[in-house]
């Protein structure tokens, strides 16, 4: 039975197609939101010093909660229908509702109507990038699972990068509104290009029993679908695309540790990402400074995102996420003891490098361990859960900047949850057996 997937989603016979577009427009995607993540540690110190707004720490903290809130439900809820309703046509209505709901934050004047679009912006995006991640690895293989994610998040990273640069160039002149307006207008445009040019994924139709569509897409995609037919998912076809599945016997042990250990990582990204700026204000630092801190800090983590991806195809991205948990602790300790201002940037930079990779390398290991019948709802649960995190990162910077604390205690604290995101990700298993790349 079709699940309203329309005639673009298949490819005409005879017009060969590379994977390498669906890789690039689920990139773009996913640097929307890169530029979520960021704009709101970008536009913080200039709302609050908006005589218009006045706003005080806990209603900053209130902003960026309610986007991340609508995320953890958009994630939890659009990552099982995924599976369930194809991925093509969530890509397509997250990035549209997300883009539309961002540009009416450039024109509200209400903090709780701002609070109100944040959240539904956030619903629109939290199904965005689990999506991405599963369509990105499905058309290039799962052996190549950490590959594929970290390349994916790289977009994450250059819209977080390009957020902070154009915070530091536009808003001076023409207010912090315009970052909202300026950031809408790509997925305007990529909205109507993925309609045209995104196809389904041939898994998911198989998946589905729709053999002779995925065969098709297949073909011009050049791509082989036995790779997803590895042979302990092929003897298990009572795996589906439930909570229920992922809470099995088989699967328990793992959801639980990525959970957590996801959990973690998105504390860390979106604690630095918001309270960054004002943490290093707080430690005397002028407001040019502290968004070039937040400037490098994503440039690293695009640097990280490359390194990791190759060594995880490698060595696999549970052993790398390990190493990069425990690393990353270590430089956020670092960023708490003064030092010189250039060798501030520097280990800004390499605290970037491992901190995001962490989490990305969390996905990864989804991806791998998961079949296609099952890996957008387990990729979903994933961020989801670790949404859940994103909200508690700001919470704990809001707070430790409320009480006066935010450096270099911040730091430590960051530190601490790196700490326990490796403990946690070492209780994962490998469930099916690693094909070299």
């Amino acid at each position: 039975m079709s699940t309203g997937i329309s005639s673009p989603s298949r490819v005409p016979v005879g017009v060969a197609r590379s994977p390498f577009i669906v890789t690039l427009l689920c990139w773009i995607a996913v640097l929307l939101d890169g530029f979520d993540m960021v704009v709101l540690g970008a536009v913080m110190p200039s709302m609050m010093d908006d005589p218009a707004w006045n706003l005080t720490a806990a209603e900053g903290t209130q902003i960026a909660t309610s986007g991340l809130v609508g995320m953890t439900i958009g994630a939890l809820a659009i990552g099982t229908l995924t599976d369930k309703l194809g991925r093509r046509w969530v890509m397509i209505v997250s990035v549209l509702a997300f883009s539309l709901l961002t540009l009416g934050m450039g024109f509200v004047s209400s903090v709780w109507m701002f609070i109100l679009l944040r959240f539904l912006a956030g619903v629109g995006l939290g199904g965005c990038l689990p999506t991405a991640i599963s369509m990105v690895t499905e058309f290039r293989g799962r052996s190549r699972a950490g590959s594929s994610t970290t390349t994916v998040m790289t977009g994450y990273h250059v819209g977080a990068v390009l957020t902070a640069l154009l915070a530091i160039l536009m808003i001076a002149d023409f207010g912090w509104h315009s970052l909202f307006i300026v950031g809408a207008v790509p997925g305007l445009i990529l909205t109507p290009v993925m309609y045209f040019l995104l196809p389904e994924s041939p898994q998911y139709l198989l998946a589905k029993g729709r053999r002779e569509e995925a065969e098709a897409i297949a073909d011009n995609y050049g791509m082989e679908l036995s790779d997803e037919l590895d042979l302990a998912a092929a003897q298990d076809q009572k795996e589906q695309s439930s909570l229920s599945a992922l809470v099995s016997p088989k699967y328990r042990r793992n959801s639980l540790a990525i959970w957590g250990a996801s959990f973690m990582g998105l504390l860390l990204v979106y604690g630095l990402n918001t309270w960054l700026p004002q943490i290093m204000r707080a430690a005397d630092y002028d407001l040019g400074n502290a968004l070039g801190f937040l400037m490098v800090l994503n440039i690293g983590a695009i640097v990280g995102l490359i390194i990791a991806g190759r060594v995880s195809d490698i060595h696999s991205p549970r052993k790398t996420g390990l190493l990069w948990f425990v690393t990353s602790a270590v430089f956020l300790a670092m960023l708490a003891i003064k030092m010189p201002l250039i060798g501030l940037y520097v280990v800004v930079f390499i605290t970037g490098v491992f901190v995001f990779s962490s989490q990305n390398l969390v996905y990864a290991f989804v991806g791998e361990n998961h079949p296609s019948s099952m890996r957008a709802t387990a990729m979903g649960f994933s961020a989801g859960i670790g949404r859940l995190g994103a909200i508690s990162g700001p919470l704990l910077g809001g707070l430790l900047i409320s009480l006066g604390l935010a450096h270099p205690w911040g730091f430590f604290a960051y530190a601490a949850v790196g700490l326990l995101g490796a403990v946690l990700f070492s209780l994962t298993r490998p469930i099916y057996v690693r094909r070299k790349v």
